[in-house]
């Protein structure tokens, strides 16, 4: 089976390699370098899975929705000589593969070779955690690419969107950072209204929007049950209450549905 996961835009998560090196604001509390330390392993260093990790997705028969890289980077440089593999994974699996980099600028040199507009089976999505790092999207523009999605979490600030990059996403996740209350990895602002804005911004081109979480400080703000993430739905303002998926995917009772 896939792995299970509490990430709720994915039905579970895929992860042929470990590890990865911090490259901009959003990194700065990653989970996976806290739960790589509590291990013991360094998670600057990338390392290739286990077979029985690596080929898991063969193993499954029924369609999922899969998180692929979920502790590292699909495109990661260390990684270029195990990729060409999980390309023919994917190819030949039933499932729906979600590929989300901070690394669009070696997308297109790691693409296999009958690419051409993209797999039916993946999406390829950019994480923008600030108004910086919004230059993700234009790169993700001149991507071929059946799907593109944006991931807004950590999401550090207010984000402002072109015509242009909401032209080019198809589906957008929308998060406040979440982390621990005391110890190295805790968790920066996020403000209401800067998921508002994103959300009236991409309601106004019809774009499927996943509100996932609200995040520690707004949860610690308005004491809400979920301190720890805000990501209790019926905890949201109602008009937040959003989680969309795009292709004709749905979400009902915490369950994604084909």
């Amino acid at each position: 089976m896939i792995s299970k996961t509490g990430i709720q835009w994915t039905g579970g998560t895929y992860n042929p390699w470990y590890g990865c090196k911090k490259i901009s604001e959003g990194c700065k509390f990653c989970y996976m370098y806290r739960d790589r330390y509590n291990d013991g392993v360094d998670p600057s260093i990338v390392l290739k899975s286990k077979p029985e990790t690596f080929y898991k997705p063969l193993s499954n028969e029924t369609q999922t929705l899969i998180f692929t890289c979920s502790w590292s980077d699909f495109f990661n440089s260390e990684a270029d000589q195990w990729r060409p593999e999980v390309w023919e994974i994917i190819k030949n699996t039933p499932h729906v593969y979600q590929i989300l980099t901070k690394r669009p600028e070696r997308i297109l040199e790691c693409l296999p070779s009958d690419w051409g507009d993209g797999y039916e089976n993946v999406w390829i999505g950019v994480s923008v955690e600030n108004q910086n790092r919004v230059n993700r999207i234009d790169v993700l523009k001149d991507i071929p690419s059946k799907t593109k999605f944006v991931s807004f979490e950590p999401l550090l600030e207010e984000i402002n969107l072109s015509e242009s990059h909401l032209e080019t996403i198809d589906w957008a996740i929308i998060g406040g950072e979440s982390g621990e209350l005391e110890g190295d990895y805790g968790f920066r602002e996020c403000k209401l209204d800067w998921i508002e804005i994103l959300v009236d911004d991409l309601k106004s081109y019809d774009i499927p929007v996943f509100v996932k979480q609200l995040g520690t400080h707004i949860a610690i703000e308005n004491n809400l049950q979920d301190v720890k993430k805000g990501g209790k739905m019926n905890e949201f303002p109602p008009h937040l209450q959003i989680r969309e998926f795009p292709n004709g995917l749905r979400y009902s009772d915490d369950k994604i549905y084909f």
